[in-house]
């Protein structure tokens, strides 16, 4: 005998689900921002005044809130890439790596050929995924076909692509040194591989007029929309997708997975192959968008900061874009708050540091907030899914 289940409950379990599921994040961020309250106030500063100059610095005016978009689009395509692996199984620690690897082929095309402008720009983005993607796929091979814990190999992976990188563009004949500039870097892309931005005011509908974004947002380029369109690619191929599927099913359980007829090597390689190259495409667009050649130095510390954004996301493409804001936010004002209250911008750090410590250890925010419900649909918390991606196969 089955019972029906009325939409006011389905409604109602729907709505618990949701609330379950983003409680502990906002309360990790609360706690964070209370403890780090209590570092500025032991440095004599206001906190307040702190907070205030941080949101300034965001959200201030049309250019303030640009510059926090500019900032946050590198997060979201890191976010998604880790995304992909944990969902996956897959902890991949190679984000950084896979990085560069897309930011220095987007750049050896983009200087090397001579292409038409829109295609130039298509191919050089390819690349960016193609050499990201092989790249990740490397540790996905290793851990489907020898068991090697990917954790190790990709690690691995980054410094070795970190030291192909030195080697390129080394002050001693590096192949893609760019012999006119006194530091070491590649020459320029061409003009024809630029990613260009939007001019707001020139966009008209004939149902809607877009120029009041001109003043809103100050200048954005393509690639902001280029990461939210990812995004729903990524949720459309985690949840709608047979692959995505398997993805998944592999990530839970890769014995399950086996049982039911999945390819798990097979599944683990296409993982991390699509998670570098999501990186890949990050790592092309701040190249083409924004400095137009790679340098040494170049975007340290998105690899590593994904993975904060990726817990904090939940795991789910709209939670890492709405963590990748946040994060793109804290990096935005934090030039400001050091200029009001004096407070040094390491503090940014220690916030995002005290997110992820919260949201991974989410049993210590739970026993703070004296919360003791699970999640409402049955689900394993993010904490303990990162916990077991690695242990797969």
């Amino acid at each position: 005998m089955t019972t029906s289940v009325s939409p006011l409950s389905r409604l109602g379990h729907n709505l618990r689900q949701t609330l379950g599921n983003i409680l502990i994040p906002i309360l990790a961020i609360l706690t964070s921002l209370v403890v780090v309250a209590g570092v500025i106030a032991l440095s004599g500063a206001n906190p307040l005044e702190g907070f205030m100059g941080l949101w300034d610095g965001a959200f201030g005016d049309g250019d303030a809130v640009a510059n926090t978009i500019i900032k946050t689009t590198p997060y979201i395509f890191a976010g998604l890439a880790l995304t992909i692996a944990f969902r996956g199984g897959m902890f991949n620690i190679g984000v950084e790596g896979q990085f560069f690897v897309g930011s220095i082929i987007a750049t050896l095309i983009g200087y090397a050929l001579r292409l038409p402008p829109v295609i130039h720009l298509i191919v050089a983005i390819l690349g960016g995924a193609i050499g990201g993607g092989l790249w990740g796929a490397i540790p996905g091979w290793l851990k489907a076909r020898t068991g090697a814990n990917e954790v190790i190999t990709t690690i691995m992976t980054n410094y070795i692509i970190l030291r192909i990188i030195n080697w390129l563009i080394s002050p001693n004949g590096g192949p893609m040194r760019n012999p006119a500039r006194p530091l070491p870097q590649t020459p320029e892309v061409y003009p024809t591989a630029y990613l260009p931005w939007i001019d707001f005011s020139k966009i008209n509908f004939p149902w809607v007029n877009l120029s009041w974004l001109a003043s809103a947002t100050g200048s954005l380029h393509w690639g902001s929309i280029l990461a939210l369109i990812m995004a729903v690619i990524v949720f459309v191929l985690l949840w709608r997708t047979i692959l995505g599927f398997e993805i998944r099913t592999v990530g839970i359980s890769p014995t399950a997975a086996r049982y039911a007829g999945v390819n798990v090597e097979r599944t683990m390689v296409t993982t991390m192959a699509l998670s570098g190259a999501m990186a890949g495409i990050g790592g092309a667009v701040q190249v083409l968008a924004l400095t137009h050649y790679f340098s040494t130095g170049f975007n340290v510390g998105y690899g590593f900061d994904s993975i904060a954004v990726a817990m904090l996301g939940g795991l789910h493409p709209a939670g890492v874009v709405l963590a990748a804001v946040l994060f793109g936010a804290m990096d935005a004002g934090a030039t400001i708050m050091q200029m009001r209250t004096g407070v040094p911008i390491d503090i940014v750090t220690i916030i995002q540091g005290l997110v992820l410590m919260f949201v991974a250890a989410d049993l210590i925010v739970r026993q703070i907030y004296r919360i003791r419900v699970k999640p409402a649909d049955g689900t394993t918390p993010v904490s303990a899914t990162v916990q077991t991606a690695g242990e797969s196969g």
